[in-house]
């Protein structure tokens, strides 16, 4: 199956095909000339598939190094940028070569930064190994990092030379790490999606229907995301509507302490919250919250996350990307299948934190 992110500037292909893995080198052929490239993955996922993925390239004709590092959140800072600067200084990398991000969401973020910014930017393509990334983060150009203030909070938009996705990968992938890019799934059905929300509820939520849905489920969401991000590249518009539930799952990301809440365990949370606020108020219909908390908790997703600290979480969120000026645009589902921008004052979130 294959999309196409018919952007102006940088139009590019996201295949999605199981057993592709081990084609990485004829696809990049076909989007690169024999060139250096450095595969930027973490050591999980540098132990599954780096070797494989080094084979095939190198069969292709390009010279290929591996740089990998410490999984998970805690690693996605400038720190680690800068040890991946240091790697592309030593192996030579020049600005007619590439990098391939081979791994999750904190991989594509942090490699798609680093090819971005080394020399003002280098060839970039994706290989997302985890749900999570193969439904979101890996298509629309997003890139950053972390910093002790608030998640993402350094970054550029940057879009790969195409995307790769394997749903075969994801039979590697850990029970939790696999349940919570159902997260992100879950949010596409919700604002945009019907017929992805009538898959959803026939499913029985086990590991195993997300595994023997991925093709399906993966499609959906990307075709989805795909056409946002054509319509709205920088994030001024429709494109925020894909940030339902991160206003307040990004607060808990980083108030918990990178890495001990996920980002889609995170983002059902906020889902949750959001949805049970503003369906008082009257902005969301009636029964909606109790939709998605069945939804999310059939899947194994969180609700809810304890100690709920509303002073650290809205002083998390006043540093948030959607804040503009003393505003903030909150994304809300006033129907089912559908989103909308709602402007409110910076301070009125507070109401949105109570339980």
């Amino acid at each position: 199956m294959k999309l196409n992110v018919n952007l102006p500037h940088h139009p590019y292909d996201i295949l999605i095909k199981k057993g592709s893995l081990s084609q990485a080198g004829s696809w990049l052929s076909q989007l690169w000339q024999p060139q250096r490239v450095v595969i930027v993955t973490d050591n999980r996922v540098a132990r599954l598939y780096a070797e494989k993925v080094k084979l095939s390239l190198e069969a292709a004709g390009f010279e290929t190094f591996v740089f990998d590092f410490l999984e998970g959140e805690a690693s996605k800072n400038l720190k680690t940028v800068n040890k991946v600067y240091e790697f592309l200084v030593k192996v030579g990398l020049t600005r007619s070569d590439g990098i391939v991000a081979l791994g999750g969401g904190v991989v594509g973020d942090l490699a798609g930064f680093a090819a971005s910014t080394y020399m003002r930017g280098v060839h970039f393509v994706q290989i997302p190994t985890s749900l999570t990334a193969q439904v979101d983060s890996s298509i629309g150009g997003k890139t950053g990092v972390n910093t002790p203030w608030a998640k993402n909070m350094v970054g550029t938009f940057t879009q790969p030379d195409g995307v790769l996705i394997d749903p075969e990968v994801l039979h590697t992938l850990g029970q939790r790490e696999l349940i919570e890019g159902m997260g992100e799934v879950v949010k596409y059905g919700l604002i945009e999606d019907k017929e992805l929300w009538d898959e959803l509820s026939e499913m029985d939520g086990s590991p195993e229907s997300i595994l023997e849905h991925a093709e399906s489920i993966i499609y959906h969401s990307c075709d989805v995301k795909r056409k946002i991000v054509v319509e709205d590249e920088l994030d001024n518009g429709v494109r925020l509507y894909l940030n339902f539930g991160h206003t307040i799952g990004h607060a808990i990301e980083a108030t918990a302490g990178y890495g001990k809440v996920m980002h889609g365990e995170a983002v059902a949370i906020g889902m949750v919250q959001v949805s049970r606020v503003a369906e008082k108020k009257g902005l969301m219909p009636a029964g909606i919250t109790e939709n998605i908390i069945h939804m999310c908790q059939k899947f194994g997703l969180p609700v809810d996350y304890q100690p709920w600290n509303e002073a650290a979480l809205y002083q998390a969120l006043t540093h948030d990307k959607k804040a503009r000026g003393n505003s903030i645009k909150l994304v809300l589902v006033p129907e089912l299948g559908s989103a909308s921008i709602h402007q409110i004052p910076l301070e009125e979130m507070k109401e949105f934190l109570k339980k």
